[in-house]
């Protein structure tokens, strides 16, 4: 049936603030479900309180509130739009995740959707009821013929002591109500049983927990679905986990289509999907399933049932072209699939189920190092904040093109010097999964670990296990040759496998560019193939490209056609992770927006499968490949671009500046060695001394002796800092000779060769920073901001009100004008963010970084102005600081609420200092400074600070 046409005005639910288990996919598809919606003519109305997304941003929607997501304010939208005549039709809540969800049964409990006229669309309340509610699950599959793990539902911790004397261990405790597994996990031995009871119980916000046997080691599947309103199923595409049973699938390494699933098992699956879906509800929309299957048997078990877009859709929509989150939108107004265009191809139906012709790999990213004293193991509970996604002809190239991508020091699946030897330390690993344990499956074949006991270690399949060892075996024979008389077939078959040059260099003991000229010479050619959902059977009207070796070398078959028109590419950044969040994909999106406004085609490389920058309708040409070297240079070679904007995309694609200026491709905006003059200490104080502008006394040194002499001049507390990192990473504060020795040698390891900074600490200090945009000539400062928390916690960390609340006006005055200041001195052009310390009525410049920051979505949310598209537009020349009207919208506070995930790690303190460790923020708007928030923030500011 068409759309209804009663519906003409649709209110959306975000997910709230980045948290772990619930990250920046949602923001991908509540973009991507209002572009939808809007097309059609609808008008969009959207809730969140998250300011770094493109979601909140006024691009997306008709009506944008940036409100905490509780439900008085959906009760106050509703009134407002009904006592301005314009009355909220429907209310979509399946793109915020499990707390879009849970708010809308809280407003349908509380009779809010009634009381407004308000229809709920795209989602079923009791299919979700069915799903979350364990029992009520286990029950339902029983009755629909599917498999599931025997056990029973604990509501009290008698029952669940009960139910485990009956099935005996190992035993799986998974809460009903929680999203990323929180509170779940596996109990091998009776001991572990009561504490493990206890946190379920706790963390089930109806304090139910399923007491199940485990199926640890079983092989783990999921199945992406999509129903129309009149029962059309179609299957988007098959997931394999990498990891068995045991890790949650946020955790597990990820590969579409499944790849060791016999086509009578898949068939079966498929069947069985498609049962489940249509029985626990009528709902037309998006819906994953979780199986498990019995490796020995086949025997296949449902797990668990999402019915609503997750965090699988977003990889499955990248990994297959299908835009999910955007067709559920539209069947969630009427449209059945065989009305809808597949908006790929252009022309074909979108009634059709995807076929691929290449592999995906997802790696997930984690940052334990944030959190000392963490729990590393992988279990039920999600840990990861971020991934990244590698796309190839074959398993092993799109496997080493995801490590690529991770950002963690590595140039691929080893072959990079930094492989472990230690034989049991690599058992034990494998044993027990932590965030390396792939890195150390490739060092246990490394080392001769037979093939049996890293299978029966690990229980994963012997299949991905041969295609590791083949890597090794490959390795073993490019390591008979030199450069110069290694075989054109054996380079080759490095590169259809996946091997960087920089791999390749390190296993011929030869520097990168010399296996790149090889390789050149040879006439070795990466080749652009299209995504395209259907194999190329039909030509897609979307370009969107990754890039392989597999391939006909000799009559390469490029699928990316070069333009000539004029192009800009820009980088983006990369996997999240804490201190690298999706305020910067923001940037990048806008970024891309600007560039086309002011007449460039417009080129995106990035590899997080979460973002909204890589929707391949957000630019003209969207590559999904890692934002590493070799990758980057060969689509700027390829695409001949006029130049690349690296001041977007966060520290990972600033890292490229160095290596763009080498070889002489132009920099968008501010010049490499501005951006290199900011991180460099010694040169940035130089500056400031003769701008005249105040600085904390410093020094820089490489060594721990140096560093105790340093100390001796500059005295204590001081702070401590490698170069070049992004989010305070390993930055400490010592208090004396012992403490600053052993971090220095800490970071010596952690960071060889960089350059340490030692700054006097200002104890006691007001933190404030400052956003500019800047064309080189003229510098505008878009917003100040004063932290609430002390001097001594990372920015990230700290709440922060827009603009000041108790800086004096000389103070203001003063961090504005030195912000103009360094802005002119460096030659910005683009974007600046500067911070500052406030210490007797002194204002000291901390650092200054020429890119856009944390702050600057912030900033364009709260004052209702495009910041980002402007300071685009004076990147590339396109326009003056002159040429702006800037009226921001200036009422009350904005302020910064840094949201945190400690609760995924019950043994590590909320301790906060110089490093950053929240994973989200949220905004919140005061009207004067008697709000009961603020004061409570005001009053708790010290609380948490340490070192």
């Amino acid at each position: 049936m068409p759309k209804n046409p009663n519906i003409k005005s649709i209110l959306i639910i975000g997910s709230g603030p980045i948290v772990i288990g619930q990250a920046c996919e949602f923001d991908y598809a509540g973009s991507q479900a209002a572009r939808s919606l809007r097309e059609e003519g609808i008008k969009v109305s959207l809730i969140n309180s998250n300011p770094a997304t493109i979601m909140t941003d006024p691009i997306n929607a008709d009506h944008v509130y940036l409100l905490p997501l509780e439900k008085k304010y959906i009760s106050q939208i509703l009134k407002e739009h009904q006592d301005a005549g314009t009355p909220i039709d429907a209310v979509l809540p399946t793109m915020g995740g499990q707390t879009a969800l849970n708010l809308a049964i809280d407003c349908e409990k509380a009779g809010i959707w009634k009381k407004y006229g308000v229809e709920l669309i795209g989602v079923d309340i009791r299919a979700i009821e069915t799903t979350e509610d364990r029992e009520a699950f286990r029950l339902k599959m029983i009755e629909l013929g599917a498999n599931v793990c025997t056990g029973r539902i604990a509501r009290s911790f008698l029952e669940g002591k009960e139910i485990a004397q009956e099935i005996g261990f190992p035993l799986v405790i998974r809460p009903s109500y929680t999203l990323g597994g929180t509170g779940g996990g596996f109990v091998d031995k009776a001991e572990d049983f009561d504490r493990a009871l206890t946190n379920g119980l706790h963390a089930s916000p109806t304090h139910e927990v399923l007491v199940e046997q485990s199926v640890m080691g079983w092989k783990e599947y999921e199945l992406e679905l999509l129903r129309d309103g009149a029962g059309n199923f179609i299957i988007i595409c098959s997931i394999e986990n990498f990891d068995p049973m045991g890790v949650h699938t946020g955790d597990s390494i990820t590969v579409a289509p499944a790849m060791t699933l016999p086509d009578t098992t898949y068939q079966e699956m498929r069947d069985l999907a498609i049962r489940c879906m249509a029985g626990i509800g009528s709902f037309a929309g998006g819906c994953n399933i979780q199986f498990s299957v019995n490796p020995e048997t086949d025997e296949i078990i449902v797990i668990e049932i999402n019915p609503r877009v997750s965090r699988s859709s977003a990889l499955a929509s990248k990994a297959t072209g299908y835009p999910i989150a955007k067709i559920a939108a539209k069947m969630a107004i009427g449209y059945n699939l065989d009305e809808l265009i597949n908006p790929i191809t252009g022309t074909t139906s979108a009634f059709f189920e995807p076929t691929i012709d290449y592999v995906i790999v997802k790696v997930p990213r984690w940052n334990f190092d944030k959190f000392h004293g963490a729990d590393r193991s992988l279990g039920l509970q999600m840990k990861s904040v971020g991934e990244a996604m590698g796309i190839g002809r074959n398993f092993q190239e799109a496997l080493q093109k995801a490590c690529q991508s991770l950002e963690i020091r590595r140039n691929g699946l080893g072959a990079d010097g930094r492989e472990l030897r230690d034989q049991e330390k690599i058992k034990h690993s494998l044993a027990h999964p932590s965030w390396d344990r792939l890195f150390h499956i490739y060092d246990a074949f490394k080392i001769g670990l037979s093939f049996k006991s890293i299978q029966n270690l690990t229980k994963i399949d012997p299949w991905f296990l041969r295609q590791i060892e083949e890597l090794i075996e490959t390795e073993h024979e490019i390591g008979k040759y030199d450069l110069e008389d290694l075989p054109k077939s054996l380079l080759l078959k490095a590169k259809q496998k996946g091997y960087a040059d920089r791999q390749i260099a390190h296993l011929l003991g030869v520097k990168e560019s010399k296996v790149y000229n090889r390789r050149k010479e040879l006439g070795i050619k990466r080749v652009y193939k299209c995504v395209d959902t259907c194999a190329a059977e039909f030509a897609a009207a979307t370009p969107y490209y990754y890039s392989t070796f597999n391939t006909s070398q000799d009559n390469p078959d490029n699928e990316s056609i070069v333009s000539d028109k004029k192009k800009v590419v820009v980088l983006g950044s990369g996997p999240n992770r804490i201190g690298q969040g999706i305020e910067f994909d923001y940037s990048c999106v806008h970024g891309v927006l600007a560039a086309k406004e002011a007449g460039y085609e417009t080129i995106m490389i990035n590899c997080n499968p979460e973002t909204v920058s890589t929707d391949p309708d957000i630019s003209d040409k969207l590559y999904f490949e890692p934002v590493f070297w070799e990758h980057v240079f060969d689509i700027i070679d390829h695409e001949k671009p006029e130049g690349v904007i690296v001041q977007l995309g966060g520290q990972t694609a600033l890292k490229m500046a160095e290596k763009l200026d080498k070889y002489g491709i132009k920099i968008i905006g501010t010049s490499y060695q501005a951006l290199d003059l900011a991180e460099d200490r010694g040169r940035f104080s130089n500056l400031l001394r003769e701008l005249d502008i105040p600085y904390p006394p410093f020094g820089t040194v490489r060594t721990s002796d140096a560093a105790v002499e340093l100390s001796r001049e500059l005295g204590f507390p001081l702070l401590v800092r490698p170069s070049y990192v992004l989010g305070g990473q390993s930055m400490k504060i010592v208090i004396n000779e012992q403490e600053l020795e052993q971090h220095v040698v800490k970071i010596l390891h952690d960071i060889p060769d960089n350059n340490i900074l030692l700054d006097h600490f200002l104890e006691g200090a007001i933190e404030a920073e400052a956003d500019a945009i800047s064309d080189g000539e003229d510098a505008y400062i878009i917003g100040v901001m004063e932290h609430i928390e002390p001097a001594g916690i990372h920015s990230g960390d700290s709440h922060a009100a827009l603009p000041p609340f108790d800086l004096t006006e000389d103070s203001i005055q003063k961090i504005e004008e030195y912000s103009r200041r360094i802005a002119l001195a460096m030659g910005v052009k683009g974007l600046l963010n500067v911070q500052f310390a406030i210490k007797d009525e002194i204002v000291y410049v901390i650092e200054a970084n020429p890119r856009a920051s944390r702050t600057v979505p912030f900033i364009c949310k709260a004052y209702q102005e495009p910041y980002v598209n402007y300071a685009t537009k004076l990147m590339l020349g396109d326009k003056k600081i002159s040429d702006f009207n800037f009226q921001p919208v200036k009422k009350g506070w904005a302020i910064k609420i840094p949201v945190f995930s400690f609760n995924k790690f019950p043994n590590v303190n909320k301790e906060l200092g110089p490093e950053m460790k929240s994973t989200g923020e949220g905004i919140y708007f005061i009207d004067d400074l008697q709000d009961d928030f603020f004061l409570k923030v005001y009053g708790e500011r010290n609380m948490y600070m340490s070192r």
